[in-house]
């Protein structure tokens, strides 16, 4: 059992997603508990008519209502943003461990020896089998709370333009109201905007392309500004500074560089407190170009430190910022993890009542090959 359960982890640890930070018992999970399992029906006596049901997959579930630990283990994966590949490949390598270790020490293929190896893989089967139902199940779920959140995010927005087409239809609306007017449905669009990219990004990383991006020499700091201008027309009540400093030429995508620093201060400007200042400071040092976006608000609890970069994760402000637009798909600080990975950097968070909330974005300078 040792043995097996030390190439599991192992295994897991390389399988696991990026930037998870996954301790060893949570990689090993049920393992025991699934082997165990599977030993315990090896041995279980089986006739040849529920040998052919069970390989029809049409064996009856458990009576006793108890959730097995192949389903608990694959609900699990599914909360730890593993893929179902992923989740399917941790089953394959245990197959792949097990036979290894148990057919050097056969010392004569027998028919009881076959019979152990049918019903040993065909526990394996019935496990990731378990697994993958409760997975699907957990993501379908998932996904009915990101469509009713999209749903529910793109109301206000779409109220908003509403609204002002009504008034401009209006033959009586003043002229002198029409900038305001326009300043509102230019947020509403750009907060629409923002959530298109970001179920765009989202949609591709799921399918297992990753964040799409294309590289070329640039000044971040200019992208920077841009973004800076995004965010401040999104919260025009936030006051955001923005300061840079050293050498800010980098091989980065435009687009992608823009929308992650747009998302940070975004996401700083909703959870900030009123009165205080959201900073963005770019440095660019001999090693690395470095972002740090920085605000005051509630401390964020170390549990949800955690889990703050997985998809669909969305933090409660406090009640004095209730009023504030939102773009609430808990999406971007998503899209923000996989764009630096996607650049070969890395991303950070602490948050303290004396330092506030950073978000801190590391690039390393190496220029990608292909590149002039």
């Amino acid at each position: 059992m040792t043995g097996i359960l030390e190439e599991w982890t192992a295994f897991a640890k390389k399988a696991a997603p990026a930037g998870g930070a996954m301790t060893d018992l949570a990689l090993t999970d049920h393992a025991e508990a699934i082997l165990c399992a599977i030993a315990t029906d090896i041995e279980t006596h089986q006739s040849q008519q529920e040998q052919f049901e069970k390989s029809q997959g049409d064996e009856d579930d458990d009576d006793d209502g108890q959730e097995s630990a192949a389903a608990i283990h694959g609900r699990l994966r599914q909360a730890s943003n593993f893929s179902l590949l992923q989740l399917s490949s941790e089953f394959r390598a245990l197959r792949a461990t097990v036979l290894r270790r148990w057919l050097p020490r056969v010392q004569q293929m027998s028919e009881t020896t076959m019979q152990e190896m049918v019903r040993f893989n065909e526990a394996i089967d019935q496990a990731l089998a378990e697994s993958i139902v409760t997975y699907s199940a957990r993501a379908d779920r998932t996904r009915d709370l990101f469509l009713a959140v999209l749903g529910h995010d793109l109301r206000a927005p779409l109220a908003s333009v509403s609204l002002a087409g009504e008034l401009l239809a209006r033959p009586d609306f003043p002229v002198d109201e029409l900038a305001t007017l326009g300043e509102r449905v230019k947020r509403s669009a750009m907060m629409m905007g923002a959530m298109v990219t970001d179920l765009s990004g989202f949609t591709s990383v799921q399918m297992g392309a990753g964040m799409p991006t294309t590289r070329a020499m640039l000044d971040a700091g200019e992208v920077c500004g841009a973004a800076v201008a995004d965010a401040r027309a999104m919260y025009p009540g936030a006051t955001i500074v923005f300061r840079k400093a050293g050498d800010l030429m980098g091989a980065f995508d435009a687009v992608r560089l823009q929308q992650l620093v747009t998302n940070l201060l975004i996401n700083a400007a909703q959870y900030s407190a009123r009165g205080y200042d959201v900073t963005l400071e770019a440095q660019g040092g001999p090693e690395a170009i470095t972002l740090g976006i920085r605000n005051f608000g509630a401390v964020i609890p170390p549990q949800s430190l955690k889990t703050i970069f997985q998809p669909l994760v969305q933090l409660n402000p406090d009640s004095e910022a209730d009023a504030r637009p939102k773009t609430s798909l808990g999406l971007g600080l998503f899209i923000a993890h996989e764009t630096t990975a996607a650049h070969g950097g890395q991303i950070t968070v602490t948050s303290d009542a004396t330092d506030g909330t950073v978000f801190s974005v590391s690039f390393p300078r190496l220029r990608p090959a292909g590149l002039p």
